[in-house]
């Protein structure tokens, strides 16, 4: 058995691309009929209070999507990302498998692929329901700014599997990881409130699809992020790699 089929089926018969799925496919379909329906689901629960919501557009939609997405949906993904990403979790399985590879990247490379696999397909897979959902109660969408969203998206969960990756080389805990890799997802966009900051940290493409929906902004305007990130992301895997190969067995 391959390293790369060992991770397909440590993703499917553990249940994590399911759970990956579930969440955001729930959102994906959840967030357009509240963005839709949200004033009547408030209406209903018949208090005087009278609350007065903007009549929904288009990109509400997927903006209900998003939102859920990077919040609820990113700890799942983190958390799936570490149950796959700390080749030392279990130092039974660790010194198994490291004694069976001429290098530690081999080990790495497919749960790096993979997790990002699982995690940009569970991704893609809820935006396709947000999307078709949302043309159905709302409206249509613009295809480009659709794409050019979804493709700033994937950038940041790639960036955000490397930094599991590389905290996990260091930490060697599923658990440690998942709560360092969450506070520095958090941190990152308190210090993207200086704007001539923010734009350049990876915390800026999250609003992308949402901006290049609701306006005419050209997809420049998340380059600099978008060559941040990336290189962000490189360094990353280069020190998981590196903090990998240097961990005692």
């Amino acid at each position: 058995m391959t390293l790369w089929r060992l991770e397909l089926l440590r993703l499917t018969r553990s249940r994590r691309l399911l759970a990956l799925m579930v969440v955001y496919v729930f959102f994906g379909a959840t967030g357009p009929f509240l963005a839709r329906y949200l004033g009547e689901i408030v209406e209903q629960f018949g208090t005087d209070v009278v609350v007065q919501f903007p009549t929904p557009v288009p990109a509400d939609g997927i903006a209900q999507y998003t939102s859920n997405a990077n919040q609820i949906g990113l700890l799942v993904a983190v958390i799936v990302a570490a149950g796959g990403l700390v080749i030392d979790a279990i130092p039974e399985m660790s010194v198994f498998l490291r004694t069976r590879v001429d290098a530690v990247s081999d080990l790495l490379t497919p749960r790096l692929v993979m997790s990002f696999s699982a995690i940009a397909a569970a991704f893609l897979a809820g935006l396709a329901f947000a999307w078709y959902e949302t043309a159905i109660l709302l409206g249509g969408l613009s295809i480009d700014g659709m794409l050019a969203g979804a493709a700033f998206a994937l950038v940041y969960l790639a960036f955000v599997v490397a930094l599991v990756a590389a905290i996990g080389s260091r930490s060697g805990s599923v658990l440690t990881t998942v709560a360092v890799s969450i506070v520095v997802l958090l941190v990152l966009p308190v210090l993207g409130i200086a704007e001539a900051l923010g734009r350049w940290l990876p915390s800026h493409l999250l609003g992308a699809l949402d901006t290049m929906l609701r306006t005419s902004e050209s997809a420049t305007e998340y380059l600099p992020a978008t060559v941040v990130t990336v290189a962000l992301t490189a360094v990353l895997i280069w020190l998981a790699t590196r903090w990998a190969a240097t961990q005692e067995l």
